[in-house]
């Protein structure tokens, strides 16, 4: 069954260039730079759970209507990230997060949300209690969807089986239902960002493909993603671009290409 409660909106002081080797190498540090063009600006980010430091000094950049794969071992800081750049309360950080032109720092989640940021959790967050277009209704009232605006057809262009579950309770769906519905919230309010945390843990095979043909889709929303992955070839299907995280850090930023011709990195960084 779903959890209750919902999330309505809920990178690094030293990055690699693109490896032209087989071997992964590092390179020099590298001073952040800004563009017209960026969609989410991030640095010195620092990230912690209580007295547990989590991220070190993250630089990062992500353009306006990219997909971009954050990719490690369990542990490597993917889903802090995430959850630094939304603002959730469980996770305190220093640092700049800048969305376009807004600073994003010192806001609540609720107010983070607002500035067109969207967290899709791990744990999706389906309000068990309530069915699937009740929970449709609260993320429109949430993102403050103008009355009129036909969010319903659009969320059912990217998912057409969410109609035959729309009176279904949350709490009766599927992983994959589950999945679908939290993702098909969190674009309500049309995101500038959305953020994907492990959206393919836990369903099964059949189901992860149809996720990531949906995922794909999205791409014509226009949105910026981020989506955090333990599942690298979902995520790279989903993704043009990759950064890895070790110890809380980008250690590489580079194309999916990049990544599928050089084995010495998977085997460093994204291997058990």
């Amino acid at each position: 069954m779903a959890d209750e409660g919902m999330t309505l909106a809920d990178g690094s002081a030293e990055q690699l260039p693109a490896l032209g080797s087989s071997h992964p190498r590092r390179g020099k540090r590298q001073k952040p730079t800004t563009s017209g063009s960026s969609a989410l600006s991030i640095r010195g980010l620092h990230a912690y759970y209580g007295t547990a430091h989590v991220l070190h000094g993250v630089d990062f950049e992500a353009d306006a209507g990219s997909a971009v794969a954050v990719l490690g071992r369990n542990g490597a800081g993917k889903s802090t990230m995430l959850k630094s750049i939304a603002g959730t309360g469980d996770v305190a950080r220093t640092g700049v997060v800048q969305i376009g032109d807004t600073e994003l720092q010192g806001m609540r989640a609720d107010q983070v949300a607002r500035c067109g940021v969207q967290l899709v959790p791990e744990d999706r967050r389906v309000f068990a209690g309530l069915s699937v277009r009740e929970n449709l209704e609260l993320a429109a009232r949430g993102a403050h969807v103008a009355r009129g605006v036909d969010y319903v057809g659009r969320i059912l262009s990217v998912f057409p089986e969410i109609e035959a579950f729309l009176g279904s309770g949350g709490g009766e769906l599927s992983g994959g239902q589950q999945q679908m519905v939290a993702v098909a919230r969190a674009l309500v309010g049309e995101p500038r960002l959305l953020l994907l945390d492990e959206p393919s843990t836990g369903l099964a095979p059949v189901v992860v493909d149809r996720l990531l043909e949906s995922l794909q889709k999205l791409r014509s929303f226009g949105a910026t993603m981020l989506v955090a992955e333990q599942n690298v070839n979902f995520a790279l299907e989903v993704c043009d671009e990759v950064v890895i995280l070790e110890k809380g850090m980008p250690v590489f930023r580079g194309t999916k290409a990049e990544v599928n011709n050089n084995p010495d990195l998977k085997k460093s960084y994204l291997e058990v």
